[in-house]
């Protein structure tokens, strides 16, 4: 049978394990209900835990769509540096003249040519496609385009949300050819009049302008004063066309499948636009003469050929085959 301790070696032990005596119960709460706001107890620890587990695998639609772009811009590792730029916004910095401000009057493709833009600007975002191929409807002018309906969010452009609107809008789905023209405006139809972006030049302009690329004069000339909007950033506009160059000469590729997507696209609406000569005006004549080539032989490829091999680039095959039919 042990015998109690004595009380002198109750009181040192009691000493050396620092006087560790349990706390009453209203002691007790306080500390667990009285924690600061930033800790937390180990069950809510664990509980958050187990909730961030259950949602790892749930993206948010934003999140979905910046995978996407990071995808499609795999190949060009330093475009997390520059100024995110639209397709559209792209081939309109290209058609205009740096100090003038504005395309030249004798271009009438450009109008066009920024409305194909937006199709595909929509396509690499995953909001529009073209409808499955079939027996009857094996040709890229004969699919017409629907509504990827994954998420009703803007895409933070105002061009682009309207467009979307006007896809959405229409009782009967439409070709990407019939697309382009009702975004012109040419249709005879009164009724998809409604149909038609107006002021579009403008309003990518301004558009630049918030980005800094660009600025806003106003020039008289003689019977009317136009607003024009010089490049205030060269450097923007000369990283742009150095990278087509370089996609061209010296990371040339010979495929179009290998080739960065946003890339393939810009070429292909700078050809739609009249605006590929400014893109290679600069350069040396020898290299001038093969960039062209080059460009002019990855242009003259079958877009249904090119479209069945590349499901991801389907859009921008179909809208060269547009430009090419008209």
């Amino acid at each position: 049978m042990s015998r109690p301790l004595p009380e002198r070696a109750i009181i040192s032990l009691s000493t050396s394990l620092g006087d560790r005596r349990p706390l009453p119960i209203s002691d007790s709460c306080t500390a667990v209900l009285g924690r600061p706001e930033g800790e937390m107890t180990t069950l809510t620890h664990r509980g958050r835990r187990a909730e961030a587990g259950r949602n790892s695998d749930k993206k948010p639609d934003s999140e979905e769509d910046a995978a996407v772009d990071r995808d499609l811009n795999d190949d060009d590792p330093d475009n997390s540096k520059d100024i995110r730029l639209t397709l559209m916004e792209e081939v309109l910095l290209l058609g205009l003249k740096d100090k003038e401000g504005y395309t030249s009057f004798w271009n009438e493709c450009i109008s066009s040519g920024l409305r194909g833009g937006i199709l595909i600007e929509l396509a690499l975002r995953g909001r529009i496609c073209l409808e499955p191929c079939c027996i009857r409807k094996r040709r890229l002018l004969d699919r017409k385009v629907k509504v990827l309906l994954k998420s009703d969010a803007p895409t933070g452009d105002v061009l682009l949300d309207e467009t979307l609107r006007h896809i959405k809008a229409t009782e009967s789905a439409e070709t990407v050819q019939t697309w382009i023209d009702l975004l012109t405006g040419e249709t005879w139809n009164p009724f998809k009049l409604q149909y038609q972006l107006r002021n579009v030049r403008e309003r990518i302009a301004k558009a630049l302008v918030e980005k800094g690329i660009l600025t806003t004069e106003k020039q008289n000339f003689l019977l009317f004063d136009m607003t024009t909007h010089p490049v205030s950033n060269a450097t923007e506009k000369q990283r742009l066309v150095k990278k087509l160059q370089e996609s061209m000469l010296e990371r040339w590729v010979n495929d179009p499948h290998r080739m960065d997507r946003r890339t393939l696209a810009l070429l292909v609406l700078a050809h739609s636009s009249d605006v590929l000569e400014n893109v290679f005006a600069s350069l040396a004549d020898d290299k001038y003469d093969v960039a062209m080539n080059r460009t002019k032989d990855l242009l003259d490829m079958d877009p249904e050929v090119e479209a069945a091999k590349a499901r991801g680039a389907e859009m921008i095959w179909a809208v060269l085959a547009a430009f090419n039919k008209s």
